[in-house]
């Protein structure tokens, strides 16, 4: 197991610089940069920004022919060469790209992000002061999905073909379709002052009175403020997993060594919980490192953005707009390295819940 996790270890460079190296790639054609809008302030030219970020020459590759005054980027006529020398040395664009990516990689493996571009603090303070709001989404829907979803299959794989199956299946089924965002906008409507009650804050993970509530208020406070966006997200998570569930038990139900059990005089619950319920979980697990890193990022970004809560999904959604390229970058290479130790933590996981499963014999 060593040499399986040593090989897992250092398959992880050659994975994460080639995902940094796409990105980076990507983010040279993408148009309206930080260098290009820092031009359209000094100019005033906000209508010309849009238009630029819409459909545009890149200013990070120096492409897309020279403006009217000489300039590679757009509206800068007019400005002073050395403005717009100081400009690109300020956000790094002096260099060629290898040379800032070479540089960029050798920061980060170090865990040195840098500063914002446009935000007077460090990257790393960003992200501490946004993690508690995306942390607080993705630890409870963590365990309200995986805590009601999989009792919920085991029944239903346990009741296969009766009412309590067929009707819990339609509820979900449904669920499943309506998209969360649009059952977050739909509960916004209905519970916090939409267009009925306001019931609900839709702001903020906590009140700003919060210090001074009660202890015992304060919990009830924090829950009072997470209820509809925890609703909205646990929707596709809640109807992925029961279902995943039902499936998987029922699938391991029909397998001759549970009937071999049950004829050495098992009752259902021994069956169950003795043999089946190892077996049917590997395929749960499975999904844990998808689940889990999109709980705390992807899942939450159109969740954040309607509630108004300031987590990483909506600092990573703002850094993208804004062109706020060290946000972006780190943002993504904390996630991914993120993403490739849960996923070896969960192989790991399989090999406890299951010691038939080596992974020393087989290629990583």
């Amino acid at each position: 197991m060593g040499a399986y996790i040593l090989r897992r270890l250092l398959l992880m460079i050659p994975t994460i610089i080639g995902i940094m190296a796409i990105s980076f790639t990507v983010i040279q054609f993408a148009p309206g940069g930080p260098v290009e809008q820092v031009i359209a302030q000094l100019t005033g030219d906000a209508q010309g920004a849009d238009s630029r970020l819409s459909g545009g020459g890149g200013d990070l590759l120096g492409g897309g022919g020279l403006d009217e005054g000489g300039s590679k980027y757009r509206g800068a006529q007019g400005l002073d060469p050395e403005l717009i020398a100081k400009l690109e040395k300020q956000f790094g664009f002096d260099k060629p790209p290898l040379t800032r990516f070479g540089e960029m990689m050798w920061n980060y493996i170090r865990f040195d992000f840098g500063e914002s571009f446009f935000r007077n603090t460090t990257v790393l303070e960003l992200i501490k002061e946004k993690l508690p709001v995306s942390a607080s989404l993705g630890i409870w829907i963590m365990i309200f999905s995986y805590g009601i979803s999989i009792p919920l299959g085991i029944r239903k794989a346990v009741k296969d073909g009766s009412t309590f199956d067929v009707w819990t299946s339609g509820i979900i089924i449904i669920g499943y379709a309506v998209p969360s965002f649009l059952f977050g906008i739909l509960l916004i409507v209905l519970f916090a002052g939409g267009s009925f009650y306001d019931w609900f804050p839709l702001r903020g993970l906590v009140s700003d009175n919060f210090d001074q509530l009660a202890w015992w208020q304060k919990p009830l406070d924090y829950f009072w403020h997470l209820a509809l966006p925890l609703i909205s997200l646990s929707l596709a998570a809640f109807a992925t997993t029961t279902l995943l569930t039902k499936n998987s038990f029922i699938e391991e139900i029909k397998k001759q060594y549970v009937v071999t059990a049950r004829a050495k005089g098992l009752n259902e619950r021994q069956v169950l919980y003795g043999h089946v319920f190892r077996n049917a979980m590997l395929i749960i697990i499975a999904g844990f490192p998808g689940a889990f890193i999109s709980a705390f990022f992807t899942g939450s970004l159109l969740i954040e953005n309607i509630f108004s809560l300031d987590g990483l999904g909506r600092l990573g959604y703002l850094s993208v707009v804004n062109r706020d390229y060290p946000i972006v970058f780190a943002t993504l290479y904390i996630f991914s390295l993120l993403g490739l130790f849960v996923s070896l933590v969960s192989d790991l996981i399989y090999t406890w819940i299951d010691p038939r499963i080596d992974f020393e014999r087989r290629d990583v």
